[in-house]
């Protein structure tokens, strides 16, 4: 039984044919998806800490720095999915290149990096809502309020919970449904940002940006390492290819749209931020507030608040449709059970499949305490970074004559700085993460060999043949 079989990209064009989404996104709604993964918790929670921490005010070259990584790869995604518009991202592309079961283990991971983004990113709402209730002089009881082992004497963080069942019955109603909410929530959120840019320029005292760089190069490196937090996401866009109106044309376009409009806005307020406040101050969990809070600017602190939990909602909106649309890619190639890739008849959205991964997401966020494996989602997203740019090489190869709305250029020299960038960063991260990593794809091998094997739709082609 070959493990290394391939998918032909005709037949999987077919298969999305019979399993129809509803193709109701524009290049609109998929720039305002990727700004909707993109702007939220790294803009508001992670500037302050790779400032304090790692990279001082030199934190504007740590986010051009994943940037770059981030762009070389949007690039690659835009050739694949102009080519090969169909759900599930990266796993999709590399079933046509490489083989099913590196096809099944990078699957495998993103599910685990949504699935994890999902309920960190829940854990980070759970904490601006109740700072934003305790305003009001609402307080959740502490037993509510936060996982087990968070410190914080909590069981439970129901806050967290409950905003996952919401995004998650908004899901399964409809993909057209959730773009509305999103775009409403994505206008909200820039125009937070741009009124911490406006308010704050005026507080700028570029002392504050000497010494540049306090932690040399290693510190901007580990700052591009952590805020590479901030731009996953934007491969989620991706996974919405069926059910985009004109994919070849609009997929591109909501990528590298929305990573460029999200990398200006980053580098604007890392420069705003760190000239307001001494970076050795912006160690704190919400230092875009902080920093106009430290200048006196209260009443537009407030705004701020609500502007940061508006904005980490579209992630967790964006991130769990991401993770359910490449559950439901597997289900449907016969590598996860069928449950995944039931579509339900009214809603034509994987209904069933929503609402497992939602639950889930739910209890994790809810129980489990997530600092350390928060690392998992940046690993995950380097590596299917770096397999998205090995397969753009492998695709001009063996597919020269297929038709590309989009191609990468300077190929395959961009796509191997890609995987040098991506590599690179990697190696930046934690022991343990690198030890959390390798347990998951190990978990992924045992799911393969004992069930997606056994039932892949390639099995009954052979045995029709």
């Amino acid at each position: 039984m070959n493990i290394m079989r391939k998918k032909s990209i005709s037949q999987m064009i077919s298969e999305s044919n019979k399993k129809a989404l509803s193709r109701s996104l524009g290049a609109f709604d998929l720039t305002l998806l990727g700004i909707g993964a993109i702007i939220g918790t790294g803009i508001f929670v992670l500037t302050g800490v790779a400032a304090a921490q790692h990279a001082g005010p030199s934190l504007i070259i740590s986010f051009i720095i994943s940037a770059i990584a981030c762009g070389c790869a949007a690039l690659c995604y835009a050739e694949f999915s102009s080519s090969v518009p169909i759900a599930g991202s990266v796993y999709t592309y590399t079933y046509a290149t490489i083989g099913e079961i590196v096809a099944f283990l990078i699957g495998w991971d993103l599910m685990l990096e949504y699935l994890l983004a999902v309920s960190s990113v829940a854990t980070g709402w759970s904490a601006y809502f109740q700072s934003l209730l305790s305003g009001f002089g609402i307080h959740i009881p502490a037993v509510l309020s936060s996982a087990p082992g968070a410190g914080k004497g909590g069981i439970v963080d129901l806050p967290a919970i409950v905003i996952i069942l919401i995004i998650t019955a908004l899901l399964s109603k409809g993909i057209r449904e959730s773009a509305k909410v999103n775009n409403i929530m994505v206008f909200i959120k820039l125009a937070v940002v741009i009124l911490f840019i406006v308010a704050g320029v005026g507080y700028v005292k570029p002392d504050n940006w000497t010494p540049f760089m306090p932690f040399g190069f290693q510190g901007i490196m580990a700052g591009a390492a952590t805020v590479f937090f901030a731009y996953i996401g934007f491969d989620a866009v991706s996974t919405a290819a069926e059910e985009v109106r004109k994919p070849q044309r609009d997929l591109p376009i909501g990528i590298i749209s929305s990573l460029v409009i999200c990398t200006t806005l980053y580098i604007i307020v890392s420069l705003v931020l760190t000239g307001i406040v001494p970076f050795a101050k912006l160690n704190v969990s919400d230092p875009v507030a902080f920093a106009l809070h430290f200048v006196g600017q209260n009443t537009i602190a407030g705004l701020i608040s609500v502007g940061a939990i508006t904005g980490i909602t579209t992630v967790l909106l964006v991130m769990l449709y991401g993770q359910v649309r490449i559950s439901f890619a597997m289900s449907r190639d016969g590598l996860l059970p069928p449950v995944f890739s039931k579509v339900h008849p009214k809603f034509k959205t994987p209904f069933a499949n929503t609402w497992l991964i939602g639950c889930i997401a739910a209890i994790i966020s809810g129980i489990v305490d997530l600092n350390t494996l928060a690392e998992l989602v940046n690993i995950g997203t380097l590596s299917a970074f770096t397999l998205v740019a090995i397969a753009v090489i492998i695709l001009r190869k063996t597919h020269p004559n297929l038709k590309r709305a989009f191609k990468v250029p300077f190929v395959p020299v961009l796509p191997i700085i890609t995987v040098f960038i991506c590599g690179y960063l990697m190696i930046s991260l934690s022991k343990v993460t690198w030890i959390s990593f390798v347990i998951w794809i190990a978990i992924g091998f045992i799911v393969y060999f004992f069930y997606g094997r056994k039932h892949s739709k390639l099995n009954d082609e052979k045995k029709a043949g």
